[in-house]
This record gives C-alpha cells, sequence and structure tokens, in this order.
C-alpha cells in the first residue's frame, strides 16, 4: 500500500507542475475544437449502441477534475443521480462539487479504493488519467477495479493520448496495444482523435479554421477514443 500511496502523491505532484488552467480554457480555439470533437465522437457512439434513454445509464468517471466532463454527460442526457466522479486532487474536487448538482456523487482521493458497488455502472469514464500513471502496477490497478464497476453489456469510454511527449517526463503515451492488454477480456473499438496540442496551440493562434485543415489528416491525431465493452 505505500507504494500506491506513493504513486497517487507523485501523481499529484504532475499534475500541480503543469501549466495553468488557461491553457486548457474553452476559450483557446484549440480547447473548445478538441473538445466538441470528442463530443461528437461520444455521441456517435452512443447512438450506435442504441443508447437513447441515457437517464436510465449509470456513468462513473475516474478523475474527474474539476467536473467539466460530467456536466458534458448532463447535457447528453444523463440524469445527475446517476453520475458520479473520483477526483484525486482536493482543490479540483472542491470546484466540481460547487459546479455540479448536488445528486452528483464525488469521491475524493485513490479512485481505486471508491465505494462503488461491483457490476453497477453502465460506463466508466477515463480521459487522460492513465498517462499520468507512470507506474505498471498502478495502471493495472486501477483498470482492474473500473472493470469490476462494470455490468454486463457496459463499457469503458476512454480517452487518452498514444504517443510520448518527449518535452513532458509526466507522462507519457497509452498506446492501443497496452489498452488491450489493461482489459483482455474487453471488446476493443477505437478510433484516432484530436490534432496534436502542441501543433493545434500553434496552428489555432494564425487561425482557428486550420485546426479542421490540419486535423483532416489521420497521422496527426494523437489520442484514441477506445470503447471497450463487457459482454
Amino acid at each position: 500500500m505505500s507504494d500506491v500511496h506513493d504513486e497517487m502523491a507523485q501523481v499529484a505532484q504532475r499534475y500541480a507542475r503543469r501549466t495553468g488552467p488557461e491553457r486548457y480554457s474553452l476559450l483557446q480555439p484549440d480547447v473548445w475544437q478538441l473538445v466538441q470533437e470528442r463530443q461528437r465522437a461520444i455521441l456517435r457512439g452512443l447512438v450506435r449502441r442504441g443508447w437513447h434513454e441515457l437517464a436510465q445509464r449509470r456513468l462513473v468517471e475516474v478523475g474527474c477534475g474539476a467536473g467539466g466532463n460530467l456536466q458534458e454527460f448532463l447535457r447528453m442526457g444523463f440524469a445527475p443521480h446517476h453520475l458520479a466522479g473520483c477526483e484525486l486532487l482536493p482543490e479540483r474536487l472542491a470546484v466540481a462539487r460547487a459546479g455540479l448538482p448536488e445528486s452528483v456523487a464525488l469521491w475524493g482521493g485513490d479512485a481505486a479504493a471508491a465505494p462503488i458497488a461491483p457490476a453497477s455502472q453502465d460506463l466508466v469514464f477515463q480521459a487522460t488519467v492513465f498517462s499520468s500513471l507512470l507506474d505498471d502496477g498502478t495502471q493495472q490497478r486501477l483498470a482492474q477495479t473500473m472493470w469490476s464497476w462494470l455490468r454486463p453489456g457496459g463499457a469503458i469510454l476512454w480517452y487518452d493520448f498514444t504517443v510520448d511527449n518527449p518535452r513532458n517526463r509526466d507522462v507519457r503515451g497509452v498506446p492501443v496495444a497496452r489498452v488491450r492488454q489493461l482489459f483482455p477480456e474487453g471488446q476493443l473499438q477505437w478510433q484516432r482523435l484530436t490534432l496534436a496540442p502542441p501543433l493545434a496551440r500553434r496552428a489555432c493562434r494564425l487561425h482557428p479554421s486550420l485546426y479542421t485543415l490540419f486535423n483532416a489528416l489521420p497521422w496527426l491525431r494523437t489520442h484514441a477514443l477506445a470503447w471497450i465493452e463487457k459482454t
């Protein structure tokens, strides 16, 4: 357990070293285009699976941050009392609590210790959490916990980058092959998404429309959006 606590403390330190919130603000043209692209892909995935009555579906987000993704799921039609989030950093959790309905359940600390019943969730969502876990064992432990929360017919909804960032040693890419290792029993479908953020920022300084132009080239997309279904 000391190794787990050490890794969680290091993850908190890695997040603390990141650039301020303005880089991730929706007022930035690269950010709002990234978010809207991902929203469209998630909505298409829900429709393909015939999930039209979202108010009846249960979803938990691992690493919910300030609650922005959970707010998106509310707008999609999920009911607040069927949404939940886990967040390691207390200051982010406080922002999420202030901005979300009280009926959205939120837990702080290590997500793998959250009091979530086995086979109780339709979707377990993570966005760029695993790329911040540099220890293989910690990744595996969290993946097993997430898988245990899913009911049969449910899915892990995964969004993370697949390539290393040579300028940032606090993160590492999670290739699709690694995702398969983490969830060996799952049925995986995935797509490339998201123009490489450093390129997106530079392109959008010239003109926001350049995001769409460069993003049309699949090899410039750095993230994977995956559905990992539990049969």
